[in-house]
């Protein structure tokens, strides 16, 4: 059925204004490297990964192939007391490029997943060490952790808390790092705002006691909340507070992994390693839902090795943990990865992005540019009363012209594909620049 022809009602779309969506849809119907291709057949340009997970890029060739093959010789196994070859070629590969001794991999299907599941570990873990009391959470404000329950109470966006009452009952939050005051147009990580992290010892472990603390857990870089990028030794000084406390230490990398940062994960980027990582998007560049939690030898050896022989040691999955279509799609994305030097590549053209996204600060109610790695943030001046309004105008200019960004709130996101050539970081920023002037006239 042409899309024209048929009713958008019946589905309710997550994260949209629905019923301004479809009085004036925006419909997109193929897809390739750099491009999407709407249904009056226009091409537009990618500046954001579609939702920060195609880094390698539309309907690469290879995984299209190797989804292909997987559906034909077999559509699914059962995940639980089964298994098939493919994830655990998978789960080896990505120990492989993990820091440290993370290298033991749990799979699900998607960012929020993968944090539930980390922090359902975390429990485990502390419980297997006979130290069960230990069921305090510390996230982040501005921190976003996906929509599951336990995502939601770590997180740290109000507006994806508000609704819902209750969560779980024991989280705390550090304070999130972005002040514009002291960092305002910051190339890279910011010099000021590392003593913040010392808020988890001063004021969140005294009130807490760090007995009763199960893990920490934070993005190495915000994504969601508007490209908060981290202070120079904030996460090093989370590192050392979390070790002298016996407390876990997680990364939430569904954002930064598979190369955003110019490695494969930003634990590498920044020197830190944490004691567990989430993933997702990057790994299957999003062919095929997939996420997965990467743990340190320890934790894996201190669940499975206290449970009695032959039980289930840990009472958690998925139906689709490791789906053969996903680990297919994981394998293929993981050699273009490395065939083509994609984490070396964003690194190489990492430096030509800031520069242009940095000429942006002399468009009209710019008031920060920041960036890191092939991530940047711009953020606007909000119009009184109308808070997002002028991002999102922003947004659909530059969809007009041919160019997707993301916003969120009054902070417009920037994260292309790591397949982007100089000439189209250009036509990204020039596109986004040309559309800040009209919606300053506006």
């Amino acid at each position: 059925m042409p899309p024209n022809d048929m009713s958008l009602e019946a589905h309710w779309m997550p994260f949209t204004a629905n019923r301004a969506f479809k009085a004036a849809p925006r419909l997109v119907v193929g897809a390739k490297d750099m491009h999407y291709l709407t249904d009056d057949g226009r091409k537009v340009l990618d500046g954001t990964s579609g939702l920060w997970c195609a880094n390698a890029g539309h309907c690469r060739t290879k995984i299209v192939e190797a989804v292909k093959k997987q559906a034909e010789t077999m559509d699914y196994a059962p995940a639980f007391q089964m298994g098939h070859p493919g994830s655990f070629r998978v789960a080896q590969r990505v120990a492989k490029m993990l820091p440290g001794d993370l290298d033991h991999v749990f799979f699900c299907n998607s960012g929020s997943e993968a944090v539930d599941t980390a922090l359902k570990i975390a429990l485990a873990y502390h419980r297997a060490r006979g130290e069960g009391n230990r069921n305090v959470f510390v996230g982040r404000e501005r921190g976003y952790h996906g929509v599951g329950f336990g995502g939601i109470s770590v997180g740290g966006m109000p507006a994806n808390r508000k609704m819902y009452g209750s969560m779980l009952p024991r989280v705390d939050h550090l304070p999130h790092t972005h002040n514009l005051k002291e960092n305002a147009f910051t190339r890279g990580e910011p010099n000021w705002g590392a003593h913040l992290a010392d808020e988890l010892e001063t004021r969140i472990i005294a009130l807490h006691d760090a007995s009763n603390i199960a893990a920490v857990i934070v993005e190495p870089m915000a994504g969601s909340a508007g490209v908060l990028i981290p202070p120079k030794g904030y996460l090093k000084r989370l590192r050392e507070i979390c070790d002298k406390y016996s407390l876990l230490l997680i990364f939430d990398e569904v954002i930064t992994g598979f190369g955003r940062t110019g490695h494969a994960f930003a634990a590498e980027t920044f020197g830190v390693t944490p004691d567990i990582i989430t993933m997702a998007k990057g790994i299957t560049n999003a062919m095929v839902p997939m996420g997965a939690v990467a743990v340190r030898r320890g934790i894996y050896d201190a669940v499975v090795n206290s449970a009695p022989p032959d039980t289930v040691e840990l009472f958690h999955g998925y139906t689709y943990s490791g789906h053969p279509l996903a680990t297919a799609a994981a394998e293929a994305t993981l050699d273009v990865y490395e065939e083509e030097g994609l984490f070396a590549r964003a690194r190489e053209i990492a430096p030509y992005f800031e520069q242009a996204v940095h000429a942006l600060r002399e468009m009209p109610n710019v008031i920060d540019v920041r960036n890191f790695g092939m991530v940047a943030g711009i953020e606007l001046e909000p119009r009184p009363g109308k808070p997002a309004e002028r991002a999102f105008k922003t947004f659909l200019k530059c969809y007009e012209k041919g160019v997707l960004i993301r916003t969120t709130g009054d902070i417009i996101a920037l994260s292309p594909p790591l397949i982007i050539s100089k000439q189209q970081v250009d036509e990204l920023v020039g596109v986004l620049g040309d559309a800040l002037r009209e919606t300053g006239r506006d």
